[in-house]
């Protein structure tokens, strides 16, 4: 008898022949900026920990406070039995920080554009999206019944056409919701926000922004790309962020009027149908919060280190791509050459992965580095001459 389960041996067979099956490297001991992944102490440059909080003591200490005070978990999802004062605290911190009305968190960033843009918008809707956005945005997208558009990256008149042609669609558009990232994960460049805010309200249209690369790396005090913009909650109707990133713990939210809170809260089947977060991930975040507001110095660094070493690795060869943040591609081009660079790295004490096709497009490959607030001088300076020695030995440079 056939076995229906085979494809899955042979799809992945295929993707190890074609080098593009993932391969974990594991850590032992915390996400720092010297770390033990697979037995060996390396630079890390490829996590998303911009501000080094995955191991601030004041987390940590935060964490290990809750568990003795409120237990491992919450017991239940978030409108049963799993609501936590620790949770309704984190989500009034959090729209105090991000000068919203009110903020609702989930389990994660994945979470909540997957469970919210398929409530938002439906049958007789249209969505319409950067190409670029996140894979996240795209299956939150699929999830719905509302027509689609792409527009080309970043490219607000191609946007403005769009958005003029929805304006003929007849049946008219019941609504209109545009959707971008804040920040592009791959290339480290921010989206257009105040130009999109204008089109968006020249043409009635919803804005929904994810903001997971943003949160503390723009804005006042690492608030983000709204704040960064200087825009308002009328213009920005959904920002959407996570705790996995520069907060250094786990989660996703969202950010604008109670009525958007309201009724994501009843709606969105991620956030009604999930466990809620242990209060140890909660009394962390509220952690992390408290600690950009008090000790701003870690989002200064992190922009001090950024621009050394575009500068630097620029000076040494190396093309940096169009990058605007913290994350900073080393363009490579052919996915093999990328390999070889992350593997040499890594020989070299440099943890930095390759992002290669279908992640990007064909000669596009690109060793994708992230710098982390918490590196010394020292560390960079090793990175630098780690990439200009094996640059070198590659002949990429």
């Amino acid at each position: 008898m056939r076995d229906p389960s085979a494809f899955l041996a042979q799809e992945y067979g295929q993707l190890v022949d074609r080098q593009l099956d993932w391969k974990l490297r594991v850590l032992h001991g915390p996400s720092a900026p010297r770390c033990d992944v697979d037995g060996r102490e390396v630079l890390m440059l490829c996590s998303n920990n911009y501000l080094g909080f995955s191991n601030h003591p004041r987390l940590r200490d935060a964490a290990i406070r809750a568990v003795a005070s409120h237990g491992a978990g919450s017991g239940s999802v978030r409108p049963i039995a799993g609501t936590m004062d620790l949770h309704m605290e984190l989500e009034r911190r959090l729209a105090k920080f991000k000068d919203a009305e009110a903020s609702l968190v989930y389990q994660s960033g994945f979470a909540t554009n997957a469970g919210l843009i398929p409530q938002l918008v439906g049958e007789g809707d249209l969505v319409v999206s950067d190409e670029l956005n996140h894979g996240s945005i795209i299956d939150g997208v699929r999830l719905s019944r509302a027509e689609r558009a792409v527009y080309r990256h970043a490219d607000v008149e191609d946007l403005r056409r769009v958005l003029r042609e929805s304006e003929e669609h007849r049946p008219a558009y019941r609504r209109v919701l545009i959707v971008t990232d804040g920040v592009f994960s791959m290339d480290g460049d921010i989206a257009p926000l105040d130009q999109i805010a204008k089109a968006a309200a020249d043409h009635g249209a919803m804005l929904y922004v994810d903001d997971a690369h943003g949160e503390g790396v723009l804005g006042e005090g690492g608030r983000g790309i709204v704040s960064h913009f200087h825009l308002t909650r009328d213009q920005v109707h959904v920002e959407m962020g996570t705790f996995s990133k520069a907060f250094g713990v786990v989660g996703g939210h969202i950010s604008g009027s109670r009525a958007l809170v309201n009724f994501a809260c009843n709606k969105s089947r991620t956030w009604l149908l999930s466990g809620s977060h242990p209060p140890a991930v909660a009394a962390a975040c509220l952690a992390a919060i408290d600690v950009l507001e008090s000790e701003p110095q870690h989002v200064r660094r992190l922009w001090e280190l950024t621009e050394r070493f575009k500068r630097e690795m620029a000076g040494s060869g190396f093309d940096v791509g169009r990058s605007q943040t913290p994350i900073i591609p080393v363009m490579v081009g052919e996915s093999s050459t990328a390999r070889r660079l992350s593997d040499r790295l890594f020989e070299l004490g440099v943890f930095a992965l390759p992002i290669i096709y279908p992640m990007v497009a064909q000669g596009k490959a690109r060793i994708r580095t992230i710098m982390n607030a918490a590196l010394t001088d020292e560390d960079l300076t090793e990175a630098i001459a780690a990439f200009a020695r094996a640059g070198r030995e590659l002949g990429i440079r």
